[in-house]
């Protein structure tokens, strides 16, 4: 069992080298070619100064490049800081402190940030830094005999990346993942992904994100996939990219595959390489299941992706419909009562706790006692309940439940009960002054909005302020693309003032 990113990529380049691994727009690389390109990078990287443990940022967008420069560095113990290409000037500056970066790749601008030119007036905010690189003036070397020895000496103990969340409120966090515990939860997982050797492999996510590098780059690796990617997903270049090389799995984001599924209506690509376990907005009626019917993998970047699931080709037991699916292997998941800490029954609501080998190692700044229980759970914050099958139902967030007439409102739960109104292509609940609010990307009017949601909820949980919107790019978001509930919150509000 490969447990390092180095015996990782030797191992697949052996057995399968005229795979191809990864394809961009312009780009395509085997295994093989991943392979020969890394070790020279890796020895250039190794003769500028960059060892185990050095702390590498890299802010560029997704294509082969990133691949090829993460690799390269994790390959010799180097520790990756993926860096997400939306930040604004003070937010890079702030993750690089928190980091301690100690060397930077950067590409000179991407949609209008100019990362270099930016950073050079906060130069002496970064007393870590040591060096820049423009993302194509990075080192390479012929010598390579070195890398194959520093790989040696790495071990799945030691970490592999810190990766930048924001949680649901306050700063960003850096979480810090080995290489053992990365594989790990990425192994654990690839079935419920239903990711094997055969898969053509197609996700939006930004590969700065758990998401985008976990359930994309290292997933592909594992399993030996191809992975085809796109700096800036566009309908028209995605549908394009998706029929011409053959696409067999689209995962990531529902929305966005509802609004490719509306674009290619006018388009007509051929996607019928796409197989079960591919969102469904972009299956042929025949392939989909019903509303409910599959897992809607959880997870988050403490646990390095989903950590909770089922296989996302084949319906769960009806009792377990609009859950998560079960814990992978390797995670244990406890709900405990959020104001005494102590477990709760099966079927009660309380806060997920997480515990496991696919865990975190830990948060820059923060001590272990800090983040994790005595017992080693780690809390976070996220609501939920456990059948008496195993199954997880996910609630919401601890710090987003209000009450509304004394009774409690997960926003989440309210999401999915307007989800499934016909006409609803995604909807975003939070509390305004007291009441339910709601925005829903849907053609129907408010009048019909509110019908319908009192055929499928609770009258105190039916949304009292609506505000209908053409797409979800009108909802705010922060720069790891959640939802901003604060800035929701305040679009609300204004709808009805």
């Amino acid at each position: 069992m490969t447990d390092t990113i180095a015996r990782l990529v030797r191992s697949q380049a052996a057995e399968i080298p005229d795979r191809t691994m990864v394809i961009d727009p312009d780009t395509r690389l085997t295994y093989a070619e991943l392979e020969a390109t890394t070790r020279e990078l890796a020895a250039g990287f190794f003769a500028a100064g960059v060892g185990k443990g050095s702390r590498v940022g890299l802010i560029m967008p997704n294509g082969v490049a990133w691949m090829q420069i993460a690799v390269a560095l994790t390959r010799i113990g180097a520790v990756l800081v993926p860096l997400s290409t939306l930040l604004a000037p003070p937010e890079l500056v702030a993750q690089l402190r928190v980091a301690a970066v100690q060397y930077l790749v950067a590409v000179p601008e991407f949609r209008g940030h100019r990362y270099l030119d930016d950073l050079e007036p906060h130069r002496s905010e970064l007393p870590a830094l040591r060096r820049v690189w423009a993302a194509d003036d990075v080192p390479r070397s012929s010598d390579t005999g070195v890398v194959d020895r520093l790989a040696e000496c790495v071990t799945p103990s030691d970490t592999l990346a810190v990766m930048f969340t924001s949680g649901s409120s306050g700063p960003p966090k850096g979480v810090i993942h080995s290489h053992g515990n990365a594989l790990d939860a990425v192994r654990s997982g690839l079935t419920a992904r239903c990711i094997d050797s055969d898969t053509r492999l197609y996700l939006p996510m930004p590969f700065f994100w758990v998401g985008g590098f976990g359930s994309g780059v290292l997933s592909a690796l594992l399993a030996g996939a191809t992975l085809v990617t796109e700096p800036i997903p566009h309908p028209d270049t995605t549908l394009a990219l998706l029929e011409r090389e053959r696409v067999t799995l689209f995962r990531g984001w529902p929305d966005q595959a509802e609004a490719l599924a509306r674009h290619n209506q006018s388009v007509g690509a051929d996607l019928s390489a796409l197989r079960p376990g591919s969102l469904e907005a972009l299956l042929p009626p025949e392939l989909r299941a019903q509303p409910g019917a599959r897992a809607n993998l959880f997870g988050m970047t403490e646990s390095f992706g989903p950590y909770c699931g089922y296989p996302a080709d084949t319906d769960m037991p009806r009792s377990a419909w609009g859950s998560c699916g079960k814990p992978f292997d390797g995670m244990d998941v406890r709900i405990v009562d959020v104001d005494s800490g102590r477990p709760v029954p099966a079927g009660t609501i309380g806060m997920i706790q997480l515990r496991g080998r696919h865990m975190m190692r830990g948060i820059c700044r923060r001590r272990r006692d800090e983040l994790f229980t005595p017992d080693g759970y780690y809390p976070t914050g996220d609501l939920g309940h456990l059948d008496d099958d195993g199954f997880l139902f996910y609630h919401g967030r601890s710090d987003d439940m209000f009450k509304v007439s004394g009774a409690t409102v997960y926003p989440s739960e309210v999401e999915r009960a307007l989800r499934i109104i016909d006409g609803v292509h995604a909807a975003f609940v939070t509390e305004v002054n007291g009441a339910v609010g709601a925005a829903v990307v849907s053609e129907l009017t408010v009048e019909r909005l509110r019908a319908e949601a009192r055929k499928v909820l609770s009258a105190f949980k039916v949304p009292k302020v609506w505000l209908r919107v053409d797409s979800d790019e009108e909802i705010p978001r922060k720069a790891t693309g959640k939802v901003d509930v604060r800035a929701l919150r305040e679009l609300l509000a204004a709808a009805v003032s």
